[in-house]
């Protein structure tokens, strides 16, 4: 019995091994699939797909010229051509745009497999056994050496069915999926127990607007305030007892003599790039005002550009247009220490100007920023701008083509331009525009946007586990607040909507755009206002993290975002798993009785009192913080508030501790996954060496 126990444990590791990918609905060109307003004409889509309704006559006509006499080769080869309108087709084309044919499924499905329906059927096979011998004009299946020749039929050009669907075939598995004749569609699974609550220890007191890890792979991260100072600190071990040790008398760098500091202002993001361990660099995202800072002069974002007249839209709370500026800055670790992995100071002294504009308003300017996980660029989130009094984005600059307010841009900060660049592309300071970016082609958009129709992104993280999924939150304005899974060129719809609801703005000197002119990419999570905190009304959306740490095993996947006044946290969870379906939960949390620091308590209720939640954070063990104006908050094992967890026994003795050295975050994932699947590798070999057999 003891070895069929242990041949089990060792067959489920294997597994593990090759459970490492996924799918996300996404077009062949890397968008995201559009909102229909009408079921296609000849590919049998609607609701959501990766093509509109030119580009299904297009497929048509294609279709019409293969003059397919053979009745079920027609309908068959329909289905493979009309597969680049599925949301999938991404997947389905392995993200390659010279693909003629997608990835036929030429094997059983895996019963693991997300794709529903198990091709049990070979469509594959199916489709070389109905069409080998019809004749198909400018046939897709033809080689590439063949693609011109007068060859018509399968048989000309492939000697056997193997050949055939050794070329164009593939199994469906769990990180792919492959095309069965139709549409693809994931199987529905049961939703995932909601976890009991979230357990937190405060560890340190300081208040907080930003947290990075180090990008050498330790148990160090940064801390930044909003008054523009940023401290090198050691998270201890959770469960140890120990606090933050973070000196507030001795920051890394401090910024505050160049940072406008103010309500609305301040120090709104930090970022350290990907290779920081050894080339020291690192960017500060603050506001500054051109009243008080010669070096507060970038281009004023009312412009004539984007139909606006800094001179007609007058002051707002007593700040002129554009007194108050958006700044990106280059600083360096080099010098200060033998390695900048090892620097424990820098100076503040600024190496490089990236980015400077000019904000119309005072308020909505979002301004975090980070480095893309996968392709190492930079991400800064900007917000609409605002206005005075009651908002709504007057000015349309979410919608504006040419603004770049209201987006999430996207920029190399590794490769600079030259002058001559930079004024020819009309560049807002030295960086280059990454050549895969979504309008770098397109005349009537500004070349650093990635996506647009934003109000005030406050916080946006990638999943450290599913790079490819990017989630913002997104501040609202009077009804509701919304999470947004990102895709490249996504449209997030503001100010028509808001979250799901139509938007009408109360005024509109800077014009207005027709609702039919977009594809609005709708919110996967969120919440009204009336659904939290009905005596202050709702502030806004604190953007999370997908739980990717052990730690607590039952929140493991989820996402988790806040609302600022600290009222609530949720649970967002994907299901079915890859779909881009979500739903959500409130979630209770408390705090353990064993905190390191005493948590406060709120009169009247049962939550601790955290203050307002400024952000969350997360460390390179994948811990998950809040960083919240009465301290720094952990999420910690359930088990130390009460909360039930089943899974927690069996994975808290596996949870990998942080790296000791530098190392990428792609390779400390690999690590953290292997490590888990070596630990129950040794146990299961125990069970054999010491007799259980």
């Amino acid at each position: 019995m003891g070895s069929v126990l242990a041949s089990a444990v060792l067959l489920s590791c294997l597994l593990l091994v090759f459970d490492l990918s996924w799918s996300l609905p996404l077009c062949i060109d890397s968008r995201a699939p559009s909102t229909l307003n009408t079921t296609l004409k000849f590919c049998p889509y609607d609701g959501i797909a990766c093509c509109n309704s030119t580009e299904d006559l297009q497929l048509q006509m294609q279709f019409q010229a293969m003059n397919i006499s053979d009745s079920g080769c027609n309908s068959a080869v329909k289905s493979v051509l009309c597969a680049r309108c599925d949301p999938f087709s991404a997947e389905l084309y392995r993200v390659d745009l010279s693909r003629t044919v997608p990835v036929l499924c030429n094997s059983t499905v895996s019963t693991n497999s997300s794709q529903s329906k198990q091709a049990v059927d070979n469509f594959c096979s199916n489709l070389w056994n109905t069409c080998q011998n019809v004749s198909i004009i400018n046939s897709p299946f033809a080689p590439p050496v063949q693609a011109q020749s007068n060859l018509s039929k399968l048989t000309d050009s492939w000697q056997s069915k193997t050949d055939f669907c050794n070329a164009f075939g593939g199994p469906s598995s769990d990180g792919s999926v492959c095309f069965d004749g139709e549409p693809v569609t994931l199987n529905k699974s049961e939703t995932p127990s909601t976890p009991k609550g979230l357990c937190l220890e405060r560890i340190g007191n300081g208040s907080y607007l930003n947290m990075v890890a180090h990008p050498d792979g330790s148990n160090r991260a940064f801390f930044s305030d909003q008054k523009g100072r940023i401290w090198l600190a050691t998270i201890p071990e959770e469960g140890s007892g120990g606090t933050l040790e973070l000196d507030e008398s001795s920051p890394f760098v401090d910024l505050t003599d160049v940072v406008h500091f103010d309500t609305q202002f301040g120090m709104m993001g930090m970022a350290f790039h990907p290779n920081f361990a050894q080339n020291g660099r690192f960017f500060a995202s603050f506001n500054c005002d051109k009243v008080k800072w010669p070096g507060c002069s970038g281009r004023c974002s009312c412009n004539s550009d984007v139909n606006c007249d800094p001179s007609k839209i007058g002051t707002d709370n007593g700040a002129q247009p554009c007194q108050y500026q958006t700044v990106i800055a280059e600083y360096t670790a080099n010098g200060s220490a033998s390695q900048p992995s090892s620097a424990k100071s820098a100076k503040p002294t600024e190496v490089r100007r990236i980015f400077t504009m000019g904000l119309p308003f005072i308020s909505q300017h979002g301004g975090q920023i980070l480095f893309g996980p996968e392709d190492g660029y930079l991400y800064l989130m900007m917000g609409d701008g605002g206005s005075p009094g009651s908002g709504g984005d007057p000015y349309n600059f979410s919608q504006n083509k040419k603004s770049l307010l209201g987006k999430i841009m996207r920029l190399d900060v590794d490769n600079m331009p030259s002058a001559e660049e930079i004024d020819k592309l009309s560049l807002w300071g030295n960086y280059s525009i990454p050549k895969d970016n979504p309008f770098r082609e397109d005349s009537e958009l500004q070349p650093e946007i990635w996506a647009l129709g934003m109000r005030n992104p406050w916080r946006c993280s990638f999943d450290s586990e599913k790079p490819s999924y990017f989630i913002c939150a997104d501040v609202g304005q009077d009804t509701y607040e919304e999470v947004d899974l990102i895709t490249k060129g996504g449209n997030y719809g503001w100010r028509l909507y808001e979250g799901p609801y139509p938007y009408k703005p109360p005024q509109s000197p800077g014009g207005t755009t027709l609702v039919k002119s977009i594809s609005p990419i709708f919110p996967v999570l969120g919440y009204n206002h009336s659904d939290v905190n009905q005596k202050e009304g709702s502030a806004s959306i604190t953007g999370g993290y997908v739980y990717r740490s052990m730690t607590d095993p039952c929140m493991y996947g989820r996402y988790l975002y806040g609302d600022l006044y600290a009222s609530a946290i949720w649970a967002g969870v994907e299901n079915p798993e890859n779909s881009g379906n979500y739903s959500s939960s409130k979630i209770p949390f408390s705090c353990a009785a064993n905190s390191p620091i005493k948590c406060e308590s709120v009169p009247g209720s049962t939550l601790p009192g955290l203050g307002f939640v400024y952000s969350f954070s997360e460390d390179n063990k994948k811990d998950v913080f809040i960083l919240a104006s009465k301290g720094v908050y952990r999420v910690v094992r359930p088990s130390r508030c009460n909360y039930t967890c089943s899974k927690e026994n069996v994975t808290a003795s596996v949870t990998p501790a942080p790296a000791s050295s530098p190392g990428s975050s792609h390779a400390y994932r690999l690590n953290e996954t292997f490590s888990i699947i070596l630990g129950l590798l040794v146990s299961s070999l125990s069970l054999l060496l010491f007799g259980f057999v």
